[in-house]
């Protein structure tokens, strides 16, 4: 939703938030959350700080002056203000820069989320550690309570952080160890014992059939591969090549009645697609499933934040 004409900064092409829906958010427990997205970058707010995101010098000094006029407006004024370039190749990504603010506050930060504590790092060249698009998914995640979930290409854990709060024991994966020592501090952040949950540095698409010999189950599947990568082995991971050979896996440890959410920000897999593939893949395993789309929060606008589609096998 755009401001009214009187609160609006200048560039029609950005849309930024209310400081009413923002105050909305806030009392939900929320305090990271976009505030702008337009097609050439976008505003993020993590706490106290700012991160504006952006892929040409036009598309930075566009919203640095939306910010500034937003924050005379609203009255909030951020601690910091780091600005971020958004390169073309991922080989170029740098770090975010503080353009303002006190450069001797530590670049680790916490959040929240429906009350939930998340452990940031906004020096990170690639994300700050909890991708805010997903956010009615983690809270999905919560209200199914489930029994047991497989958080594959975890990252930080955030959906085994919801799942375990809701009493889930969890599975996470990631070829990253770095992530998933974060997905740790993430549950002692929120008072969670490690006990009822693993974390496993392997390739998810590697693991999965072991899962299956072993004759694990679960009753939800998080899917939200990256759109290329490449395994310890070497082995090249394209989304676009390789979601159904993944979610076929998937099919193999799933529950009864599981429920696996499928999420891409590959351009070449909308959510029409998703659905599609999903349905090929249930009829070849023979399961029946319903499809719930979610879409995405109200911070980002259509066009802006990955295609998600939960799937629910019954």
């Amino acid at each position: 939703m755009n401001l009214p004409p009187d609160l609006r900064p200048a560039s029609p092409s950005v849309t930024w938030m209310t400081p009413a829906q923002c105050k909305t958010i806030e009392a939900a427990g929320t305090n990271a959350h976009r505030l702008a997205s337009g097609p050439g970058g976008w505003v993020e707010r993590l706490g106290d700080d700012v991160i504006l995101s952006y892929k040409s010098d036009d598309a930075r000094d566009l919203l640095a002056a939306g910010l500034a006029t937003w924050c005379t407006n609203s009255g909030w004024q951020p601690v910091r203000v780091f600005y971020r370039f958004l390169p073309m190749k991922n080989a170029d990504r740098i770090s975010p820069v503080l353009h303002s603010g006190d450069a001797s506050l530590p670049l680790t930060t916490v959040v929240t989320e429906a009350g939930i504590r998340y452990g940031l790092d906004i020096g990170a060249s690639y994300s700050h550690g909890l991708f805010l698009d997903q956010r009615l998914n983690r809270a999905k995640l919560h209200a199914l309570k489930p029994k047991r979930v497989l958080n594959t290409f975890a990252y930080t854990c955030s959906f085994s952080l919801v799942a375990a709060l809701a009493g889930a024991e969890t599975l996470s994966v990631d070829l990253s160890r770095k992530s998933l020592d974060r997905g740790r501090h993430n549950l002692t952040l929120n008072g969670v014992a490690e006990t009822k949950h693993r974390f496993v540095v392997d390739d998810a698409a590697e693991l999965l059939p072991q899962l299956c010999v072993r004759g694990e189950r679960f009753d939800a599947i998080i899917l939200d591969p990256p759109t290329f990568s490449r395994s310890k082995n070497g082995r090249r991971w394209q989304v676009e090549d390789h979601f159904e050979d993944l979610l076929n896996a998937a099919l193999e440890v799933a529950s009864q009645k599981c429920a696996i959410l499928l999420s891409t920000n590959c351009t070449k897999l909308d959510l029409a697609t998703l659905e599609r593939s999903a349905r090929w893949c249930a009829k070849g395993k023979r399961r029946t499933a319903d499809y719930l789309k979610l879409g995405t929060p109200v911070d980002f606008p259509p066009g802006h934040g990955s295609s998600t589609l939960w799937m629910m096998l019954r």
